[in-house]
């Protein structure tokens, strides 16, 4: 009997591997996920609680409260959002709906990993940019395009590289590309990124008919446990996205707190000052230790490991597991010498570099 096969494509899709702690019960410090150390604001907390009641019922498929909530937080028109269950699967639905075999869709070299798990998935073939310094580069992009080209996937910024091209690079990325492609910007560290020739990319979907923003609430918001990601882009684009999605993507209690999560500035601000102040000193830390720390406009540096015969990214992943501490090696995105480090709480940062001193100095 022929032994069932899946389509050809998803064998090359690899399997995302978390770094992951023993599990002996010990407390460990986790900086290899890009996410909130002040944890959830309190009106995400109440909001959540208050719908524990409300669990046994299906969430509002619409998602209107939240859709209006976004809407009044950006100033965008509600009708041209919509939510799922995180980025990542709205990453998925609007590969899905738009490209499958036979169409190419473009990233850049050191994008994030995600796109490319979207469009083995949905039977594209993805086509790969080179980047410049680890910075996108707009032109190589532009030339990779051609009439196969269904989507551009950009992520401003970037992960893992904390990187970010300003807006009218964007725009020439936009007027570059083929009509018919529909630029997809990636904005998930968007919140972090307060430069004055940084834009999210709503302007830029506003005067479009092929651009769709992508923005999430794990970052920020503090609410990556929840899976909630929203879009915002043309009627047309946000209707083929809601055929391909479930009804019920968005949970009750993730619904919820995501609305209240969106109209707590306070907490916002708490976050971004944390970052503000934390970033650049774990940069200027790391840097006295001799790794290199490229510029980061996220809540995460990438540095890259001394070169040293008796030294290398094992070892020092080694060394900080021994000391309780998780970094992200980046390896699945062609930088095997670097590390990408959160920026964590005060005493998870000062207890990072000490461990790497330890090894480092």
């Amino acid at each position: 009997m022929e032994l069932l096969s899946p389509r050809p494509g998803i064998g090359q899709i690899k399997p995302y591997r978390p770094a992951r702690p023993p599990e002996d019960g010990a407390a460990w410090v986790d900086l290899s996920l890009t996410v909130n150390p002040l944890g959830p604001g309190k009106k995400a907390l109440t909001a959540y609680r208050h719908m524990a009641a409300q669990i046994h019922r299906y969430p509002d498929w619409s998602q209107d409260r939240l859709r209006h909530a976004i809407a009044r937080r950006y100033d965008l028109d509600a009708g041209h959002i919509t939510c799922a269950n995180g980025s990542d699967e709205m990453i998925h639905l609007v590969t899905q709906a738009f490209a499958g075999p036979g169409d190419e869709v473009l990233c850049h070299e050191h994008g994030y990993r995600g796109f490319m798990k979207a469009i083995r998935a949905a039977g594209a073939t993805p086509v790969i940019a080179a980047e410049r310094d680890l910075v996108v580069d707009v032109e190589a992009m532009i030339d990779r395009a051609n009439e196969k080209t269904k989507l551009c996937f950009l992520a401003n910024p970037n992960n893992p590289t904390g990187t970010y091209i300003p807006s009218e690079l964007v725009l020439r990325l936009r007027a570059g590309l083929p009509s018919h492609t529909l630029l997809v910007l990636d904005s998930a560290y968007a919140d972090y990124c307060r430069r004055d020739n940084y834009s999210d990319g709503t302007a830029i979907v506003e005067n479009s008919d092929n651009v769709l923003m992508v923005r999430t609430f794990s970052k920020l918001h503090g609410l990556a446990g929840l899976r909630v990601g929203w879009a915002y882009g043309p009627a047309g684009v946000i209707e083929a996205v809601n055929q391909t999605r479930g009804p019920f993507n968005v949970g009750i209690a993730a619904q919820a707190a995501a609305e209240a999560a969106v109209g707590d500035t306070e907490h916002e601000e708490a976050t971004f000052a944390h970052n503000s102040a934390w970033l650049p000193w774990l940069s200027h830390e790391l840097e006295q230790l001799g790794v290199r720390v490229y510029p980061s406009v996220c809540n995460f540096i990438l540095a890259r490991i001394p070169t040293d015969p008796s030294l290398g990214v094992q070892a020092v992943l080694d060394h900080l597991a021994r000391r309780g501490i998780l970094v992200k090696p980046t390896q699945d995105y062609g930088l095997a010498d670097c590390l990408r480090i959160t920026v964590g709480r005060e005493d998870e940062n000062r207890a990072l570099v000490a461990a790497l001193g330890e090894i480092l100095s």
